[in-house]
Order: structure tokens, then C-alpha cells, then sequence
């Protein structure tokens, strides 16, 4: 008897657990094929002959898009794409993290001034080379593309450079602080017939997409008014104030190109004002250098209205969001918060924490996945989703909001381009209101007049 209560208690351990084991695998095989795969997530290393697309996650409750993801597809011939990194900064190092994890698109070197941190970049990603020569990167054979992730002063120069050895680039904004220099850079890519991607991240947060989405499937009607804020915890030091362009040009320019991102057209003039609320010690700096704050009216076609209003401070947290006002109804997005949770007390009821409070934690999915979008551009052969005409254009939309409050006026677009003079595409200088202008020297009214 105790024999047979024995083997009748073993058997039904066993059968039990095994009851346990196949409960546990199709529950895994049910949570494998219903969870969404994450830009990161994506990143894993597919056998060979396979390459890579954006695409949309969809709800099932209304079909709109949620979330941009990998789309592995099989293709007949494997294409890897070599590339160098230039800069290993706080950028550099997001990008090259997500380069190194992209389907058939292998780092081959980085740079850096530094030499130090070179090295680690490449210990740390598995890069094979290093060097603290941008050059290095640019002429060496095995590379077909080359993310700019340096200081904004060498983009220009680094841009023709790429060109010239023939060279696909990713450049973080600005392609130049100068316009002509930057019509001569993307033209310079042109004429090699290179890609030229321009990294204005916030196209790719999916907080912006959504409401680009509502827009364009009209789910509130024609757009009448559309507003953007942007508001950074802390303002910088002085030094990185100096010389950094102006609130428009160094801050601004991100919500003046979401501005016309979300319109979908081309503007046509703008009104800004700024100032001096925060460190007071800016106030003796040049230009728009010397404000902390400032404010934006640009109009569109249609009657369209976009407002922009930026501070170096805001007391809790970094805010970002958008606003458009349609015919039909009103969408906005809020600020983006490391967790759900919240408190309820008899004095406090809200989020239990702030807002991201640094731009690299809050976007840090839109840059990951604008380095998809532009490996898949370079593995596909396809066009680039954000382009140096768009660039250029919100150069243009910054030069023009820092002349508006310098001038007290509005300011239309087409004067800050009628500005550029091009001996020839890869040749241009800026006139200024008392030159006179070269014989034959049509002024051009559209930025993308100035391109070849």
C-alpha cells in the first residue's frame, strides 16, 4: 500500500507539472504575438537577407497610429550599409547606440576631438576603429554614410566634405548658423547625389505624429489655429548663451518647423517679441542672445494661425506640447512623465512625479527612431523623411522671427531668402539692404528656389 501511494503521488506530481508546463507555453505564445515591439526592442540582430521598415502600430479601437516600429522584410540580396559616427557627445552616443543595433547597418569608425572619448565610444558599441580626426571618418573607404554629431560651427564644412567623397549624411540641425552656407551645403549634396538627412527629432515623437495625424485624416476638421510651447527646466549657463545664435535660432527653431510640420505648408510671415525675465546677466549680449523668453505669430495659407511661445525656465519640468484647433473639434498633447502614478491627498491630488526634465530622456524614442527612418532610407535606397529643404526652411522661419523682434515688424519669408545671392549653387554669399546687387541677379522669393 505505502509502495502504491507512492508511485500514485508521484505520478501526480508529474502529470501536474506537466499540466503547469503547457499552460505556461501557450500563455507565452499568446503574449509573444500580441506585444507591440518598441523602436529598442527592434533593434536585434536578423539573420542574413533581411532588411528593414517604419511601420504603424494601429489601435483597434479607431485605427489611428500609436507608435512607429520595425517591419523586417525579406528581400533576395542582403544590403549593409557601413557607416562613421563624428562626434561622441550625449547625441552621438544615442544615435550610435541605435546604429549599432539596425538591421544590415554595421559601424565601422567614430571620431572625436577628444581622443578618450572615442575610444570608449567604440569599446562600448563594438566599433573597430577610432580617431580625433572628423576627416578620418569622412575619407575612409569602407564608409557609405556618416552621421554629423559634432559642434553646429563644423556641419557645413563637414556636410561638403561627405559630399565630396561621396557620402550619404545624417546632420544633426543646423546644417549652418549662416543661410548661404547652408544653401551650399545641401546643394554640394545635390550635385554628388548623396542623401542628406537633417535631424529635427520631434517630427519623429509620436505625441507630434498623433496630432499630425488628426490633421491630415481631418478627425477635427480644417485646422484654424495651431499653438506649441516649449519650456526647458533651467536655463543654460551664460557661456552656452554666448554666441549660440539667439533664443529663435537655438531653442525656437524646433517648435517654428513643427509649426509648419503640422500646417503642412509653407509660411508666409511671422511677428516675435522677446525678453528678459530669468538671468538677467544675458541681458548684455547681443540680438536675440539676450532673451530668455519670446513669443511667435506665423501665418499660413488659409488664414491659418500658429503660435510659439518659448522660456529657458519653466519650475516644473520640461514642458513640450501642441495644440490645433480645427473646424470640427481640438486636439492636444501633454507633457511626457516617466510614469503613470499619481497621488491624491487631502492637499495635493496629481502626478506623483514631474515631467521629464531633459530633452535627451523626453525624445529619446524620436531620435532611436529617427535613425531607423534614416537606415531604412540607406538600406531601401529611398528618400529621406526629413530633407535639408526642410532645414533650411526653418533656418529661414528662425532668421526671420530674430529680425521681426530686433525690427518691432512683421517680417515676410521671402526677405530673409531674397538675401541670398548664388554665383553658382555651391557658391553664395548674403547681401545685405545697401549692397548692390551683381549683374543678372534675380532675387529668389522661395527657399527652395535657392536649391539645385
Amino acid at each position: 500500500i505505502y509502495q502504491y501511494n507512492t508511485f500514485f503521488l508521484l505520478f501526480y506530481f508529474v502529470k501536474t507539472e506537466l499540466i503547469k508546463m503547457r499552460f505556461i507555453a501557450s500563455s507565452l505564445s499568446l503574449i509573444i504575438a500580441a506585444a507591440p515591439i518598441s523602436p529598442l526592442d527592434a533593434f536585434v540582430s536578423k539573420p542574413n537577407g533581411l532588411t528593414f521598415g517604419i511601420r504603424k502600430q494601429q489601435l483597434s479601437n479607431n485605427g489611428r497610429s500609436t507608435n512607429l516600429m520595425m517591419n523586417i522584410e525579406k528581400t533576395d540580396t542582403e544590403k549593409t550599409i557601413k557607416v562613421g559616427v563624428i562626434g561622441c557627445g550625449r547625441i552621438g552616443l544615442v544615435h550610435l547606440g541605435a546604429i549599432t543595433k539596425a538591421p544590415n547597418v554595421l559601424p565601422v569608425i567614430v571620431s572625436n576631438p577628444t581622443i578618450s572619448k572615442a575610444e570608449s565610444a567604440a569599446a562600448t558599441y563594438g566599433v573597430p576603429k577610432f580617431s580625433s580626426d572628423a576627416m578620418d571618418v569622412i575619407t575612409d573607404p569602407e564608409v557609405d554614410a556618416v552621421w554629423i554629431c559634432s559642434p553646429s560651427q563644423f556641419h557645413a564644412d563637414q556636410i561638403k566634405a561627405c559630399a565630396a567623397n561621396g557620402k550619404d549624411i545624417f546632420c544633426e540641425k543646423p546644417i549652418a548658423t549662416d543661410l548661404a552656407e547652408t544653401v551650399e551645403a545641401i546643394n554640394a549634396c545635390q550635385e554628388a547625389g548623396v542623401k542628406l538627412m537633417i535631424g529635427l527629432q520631434r517630427r519623429f515623437d509620436q505625441n507630434f505624429l498623433r496630432v499630425k495625424d488628426a490633421i491630415r485624416d481631418k478627425e477635427v476638421g480644417e485646422p484654424i489655429m495651431i499653438k506649441l510651447c516649449s519650456r526647458d527646466p533651467e536655463p543654460p549657463p551664460f557661456e552656452y548663451v554666448k554666441g549660440g545664435g539667439g533664443i529663435f535660432n537655438d531653442m525656437a527653431v524646433h517648435d517654428l518647423d513643427m509649426t509648419r510640420f503640422l500646417a503642412g505648408s509653407d509660411p508666409i510671415d511671422i511677428l516675435a517679441i522677446g525678453s528678459t525675465h530669468i538671468d538677467k546677466s544675458i541681458e548684455v549680449l547681443p540680438g536675440s542672445e539676450k532673451y530668455d523668453t519670446a513669443s511667435c505669430i506665423v501665418r499660413y495659407p488659409n488664414g491659418v494661425q500658429a503660435m510659439v511661445d518659448v522660456c529657458r525656465q519653466s519650475s516644473y519640468g520640461y514642458d513640450q506640447r501642441a495644440e490645433v484647433l480645427g473646424t470640427k473639434g481640438m486636439i492636444a498633447t501633454d507633457n511626457v512623465y516617466p510614469n503613470t502614478a499619481k497621488i491624491y491627498k487631502n492637499d495635493f491630488t496629481g502626478n506623483a512625479d514631474m515631467p521629464y526634465d531633459f530633452f535627451l530622456s523626453r525624445y529619446n524614442e524620436a531620435y532611436v527612431t529617427e535613425t531607423i527612418a534614416f537606415c531604412e532610407a540607406l538600406v531601401n535606397d529611398t528618400p529621406v523623411p526629413c530633407t535639408g529643404e526642410d532645414g533650411l526652411v526653418a533656418l529661414v522661419m528662425s532668421i526671420a522671427a530674430d529680425m521681426s523682434a530686433a525690427e518691432n515688424r512683421w517680417v515676410k519669408f521671402s526677405e530673409v531668402v531674397q538675401a541670398v545671392y548664388c554665383k553658382s549653387p555651391t557658391e553664395c554669399s548674403l547681401l545685405s539692404q545697401n549692397d548692390v546687387f551683381p549683374d543678372g541677379f534675380k532675387p529668389k522669393t522661395d527657399a527652395v528656389e535657392l536649391l539645385s
